[in-house]
């Protein structure tokens, strides 16, 4: 059994949380710290990011943290090096976020190796479309890492189904159209994105993008099998900065990181009552 089919069995409705950090915010040993807090407090993967200056898929939350993780010197390499550092200490899944093209400019079999080599168990890859992803897909099934897939609710039933033939790791749902972000709805073909997800693939399938809260996290949680959850996360560590100390900065952001993770880890864990209840 791989990592990331463990930890969606660790808990007993089979649900996992997925908390999102980008590598190096707002510097590289608090950002370790940060990502070693939601292990403890509760998260069963988490989702590494790889900063860039470009993120067509985020919104100006997640883009902010990864202007602070560049300007504070992070370079791609740091998302291996944060990797291994965390499997020294964890059997949960890691899984490494980046956009396609720094990933193309380090050289996709390298990258894999490297992935590997660290620790890695998945890879997403948000802006790399389906049809153009057979040679991403290779170079990660020879390394044994997985190329974890990305569905919206804009994808036809038909568009799912090739999707989720080649689903490795688990589908990603994505919840709402546009960029990442806090959101107070979620999109209402979300349950049936995920339903039909389900029908074609015998992997996972998580939902994130926008979502905020804990009772968010509780209602998707009884019906999807994960829930990724970045910028809810991010905005905390950004408004730990207004303190005006580093060591201050320091301690509000790792206190803020490891409340939320309980706070949606118990949510997860309700819905699971919910569902041995028969309440949902």
């Amino acid at each position: 059994m791989s990592r990331i089919e463990a930890a969606f069995m660790k808990r007993p409705g089979k649900k996992a949380l997925i908390p999102f950090l980008n590598t190096g915010d707002p510097d590289v040993d608090t950002s370790l710290e940060l990502f070693q807090t939601v292990l403890r407090a509760g998260a069963d993967i988490v989702e590494i990011g790889a900063p860039y200056s470009d993120p067509l898929a985020d919104g100006p939350v997640i883009q902010a943290s990864a202007l602070r993780s560049l300007q504070s010197g992070f370079a791609f390499p740091h998302v291996f090096e944060m990797t291994s550092r965390l499997r020294r200490d964890t059997d949960a899944g890691l899984v490494l976020f980046s956009y396609f093209n720094p990933l193309l400019q380090y050289g996709i079999d390298r990258f894999f190796r490297d992935a590997e080599s660290a620790g890695a168990d998945g890879v997403i890859v948000p802006d790399l479309p389906f049809e153009e992803s057979t040679l991403v897909r290779q170079a990660a099934d020879t390394s044994g890492v997985d190329l974890i897939p990305l569905v919206a609710p804009t994808s036809s039933e038909e568009r799912v189904r090739k999707i989720c033939e080649y689903a490795r790791g688990f589908v990603y749902c994505v919840s709402s159209l546009g960029v990442t972000g806090e959101r107070a709805k979620m999109s209402e073909r979300l349950q049936d994105l995920v339903q039909t997800a389900k029908a074609y693939t015998n992997a996972p399938v998580a939902v994130g993008f926008g979502v905020s809260t804990p009772e968010q996290a509780r209602h998707i949680a009884s019906f999807a099998d994960g829930v990724i959850i970045g910028s809810a996360y991010v905005r905390r560590i950004e408004e730990s900065l207004k303190a005006t100390d580093v060591q201050s900065q320091r301690m509000l952001a790792i206190n803020a990181v490891e409340r939320f993770t309980r706070e949606l880890s118990e949510a997860i864990d309700d819905a699971n009552e919910w569902i041995r209840e028969g309440v949902e």
